[in-house]
């Protein structure tokens, strides 16, 4: 393993939370992520704050949605309730034991899961919150790496690689700032590539500085399309690994805002069973633009993916308040386009995106 825990959560607690004196932080991730928690803990600590670790183990997830009976998943227990409530800050750490541990379980049970939470997730966002991800011999396998090539590649993607990591996103952060000065004001987006042609519209919609705030690593700019505006075809050419799920050679056709045709090479039925969560699951719920030209590569993790420099990812489901849209959903699943080779990205007409570099 390459990189240092102790730095990873010093990032965590001063530049992505702004961890500080009285603090109560709720972390949730997996026994694999040990070594980060235990740093995490005593950072937490120093800063004067309370960390409280909410471990799965290995099983317990695909063990609650095989077994739980129908009140087990359709109510929610007040203790759920009272972490998300008393918790001023709540960090989630992506360290699986095996990506694939939700593969069989049935998908509408998990939609039903997803249904239940949706209050806990809408609680945690009104608070400072951050997504990580440590890797593990699960990310590494998935992304087809031996462990330690894993390790390297995403301490690269959080920039701990650097003397002075806060200043490296500080720099990112500009030149986000940047093209979202350019996009502002703008009306009708058009994405083009391969079996692409999608339009649709976010006059009046606000673009996000995504810089390392609320996922770390970051390297995005995103907003809300307005939920009746997207028309065409898109094809996601990259795989995509939601939650239970492995999907390649997504398409979706959209006819006023709405997905009217569906279909996966792989990964069909989780595919469906997403869509038919509610019926926001139909609709668009962001829009982002890929920025980190140091994640140059798709391994299988939706977090590092969607940030590759030169694509662009749309999320079916929940919208992000702060981007003005309002398309509300248990579901948020991203999808990521690769325009790097033949692709573009158009605001009114002008190409801001092509062949996968910034015009």
């Amino acid at each position: 393993m390459t990189i240092d825990p102790a730095a990873h959560a010093a990032l965590l607690c001063d530049w992505a939370l702004g961890v500080g004196d009285g603090d109560q932080v709720v972390v949730r991730s997996s026994a694999a992520a040990t070594p980060l928690l235990l740093e995490l803990h005593a950072a937490i600590l120093e800063r004067g704050a309370w960390p409280f670790l909410r471990i799965e183990l290995e099983g317990q997830q695909e063990q609650f949605l095989t077994r739980a009976h129908d009140r087990q998943l359709d109510e929610l227990p007040s203790l759920t309730r009272t972490d998300a409530e008393a918790g001023t800050t709540h960090l989630y750490i992506d360290a699986p034991f095996n990506t694939r541990a939700l593969a069989g379980v049935d998908p509408a049970r998990q939609a039903r899961l997803r249904r239940t939470m949706e209050p806990i997730f809408g609680l945690r966002r009104d608070k400072p919150w951050c997504v990580t991800i440590w890797p593990t011999e699960a990310h590494a396998q998935e992304a087809g790496m031996s462990l330690r090539a894993f390790a390297e590649f995403v301490n690269r993607a959080l920039l701990l690689d650097r003397d002075d990591p806060a200043a490296g996103w500080r720099e990112l952060s500009e030149r986000q700032e940047e093209l979202i000065a350019r996009l502002r004001g703008r009306s009708e987006i058009r994405i083009e590539a391969s079996g692409t042609d999608l339009r649709l519209k976010v006059d009046g919609r606000t673009w996000v500085n995504s810089d390392g705030r609320h996922n770390m690593p970051s390297g995005e700019i995103f907003t809300g399309p307005i939920e009746d505006s997207a028309n065409g075809t898109i094809r996601f050419t990259i795989p995509a690994n939601p939650p239970g799920a492995s999907l390649q050679g997504v398409s979706l056709t959209f006819r006023d805002g709405e997905v009217v045709a569906a279909s996966a090479e792989r990964g069909d039925d989780a595919l469906q069973g997403a869509l038919a969560t509610d019926p926001g699951a139909r609709r668009l719920g962001e829009l982002g633009i890929g920025t980190n030209f140091g994640i140059d590569r798709a391994v299988g993790s939706t977090l590092l993916d969607e940030k590759i420099g030169g694509t662009v990812h749309l999320a079916l489901g929940r919208s992000y308040r702060e981007t003005g849209g309002v398309n509300e959903s248990a579901l948020h699943w991203d999808l990521v386009c690769d325009l790097r080779e033949g692709g573009r990205l158009s605001a009114d007409g002008e190409p801001l995106l092509e062949n996968g570099a910034f015009v």
